[in-house]
């Protein structure tokens, strides 16, 4: 990931900041994402004593309030990630938001996604609340038939951090509304500068034998406060028609399973 950003102080308690991202595979040079250069976050931002307003290209907040915040072992990348919680095609482009200031440990995100050419308007929304040892989050998503709603929970008992989420979503198939449920639940050991992870997930049948479950084992250790490695198995398990997977080019009903160790800089 190779990117820019920048902030200037305007006073009287405003400042305008920018952020520029340019994806790109490690291995070849190649443009990960498409070919669009910037093409992870793109946006600027105005922000002062009543929150702020974002305009550009980011993830979705509704998915840094479940999903990523209950992967604790590697903060759901990589071939580890959550490949059973339901996106809604992921809206990141040409968006407007406002962001709440952080008021008694609640914070929230409010996002619209323009509709242009065949790209359905969509709707994305994120409350998180963080006070000591307790965290919680809801998000919601719309676009078109699909939409969806998650709550996750998240409580550190010392070393022993506990978390989960449970979501429902819908959509439409062959002109029919279905509804399905997903959840997952994490837990990491902390000992010195070791981490032990492990998570479990399923996601419930939406036709017929189209489900399926998710194990993830891993360690982390902390050289510093950025910089770790890592090692992780993790196994995708497909009832005979579910089409969950961390990676693209599978069959339906295929398992996937992946033994990684890596090493990972925050710069």
């Amino acid at each position: 990931r190779l990117g820019l950003k920048g902030s200037e102080d305007l006073g009287g308690g405003l400042k305008v900041s920018f952020n520029l991202e340019h994806g790109f595979e490690s291995d070849t040079g190649a443009a990960s994402g498409g070919t669009t250069f910037w093409n992870r976050q793109s946006n600027v931002e105005l922000s002062g004593s009543f929150g702020a307003v974002r305009l550009g290209k980011w993830f979705p907040g509704s998915y840094f309030a479940v999903p990523d915040y209950v992967s604790m072992h590697n903060h759901d990348t990589g071939t580890s990630s959550d490949a059973l919680y339901a996106y809604g095609d992921f809206p990141s482009s040409n968006k407007v938001a406002y962001f709440t200031p952080t008021v008694g440990g609640f914070s929230s995100e409010l996002s619209v996604t323009a509709g242009e050419g065949t790209t359905k308007r969509s709707l994305d929304a994120a409350v998180n609340y963080d006070m000591g040892p307790a965290h919680a989050g809801f998000g919601y998503q719309k676009k078109g038939d699909f939409n969806q709603f998650a709550v996750r929970g998240l409580y550190e008992f010392g070393p022993l951090v506990l978390g989960g989420y449970i979501q429902r979503a819908e959509n439409t198939f062959g002109g029919v509304k279905k509804n399905w449920n997903v959840w997952r639940a994490s837990g990491m050991y902390v000992v010195g500068q070791s981490e032990f992870h492990l998570n479990f997930g399923k996601a419930d049948n939406i036709n017929v034998n189209d489900g399926a479950k998710q194990l993830t084992v891993g360690y982390n250790y902390n050289l510093s406060k950025r910089t770790k490695v890592y090692g992780f198995w993790t196994k995708v398990d497909n009832q005979a028609a579910g089409t969950y997977f961390p990676v693209g080019g599978m069959k339906a009903g295929q398992d996937f399973s992946s033994l990684a160790a890596g090493i990972r800089h925050n710069f």
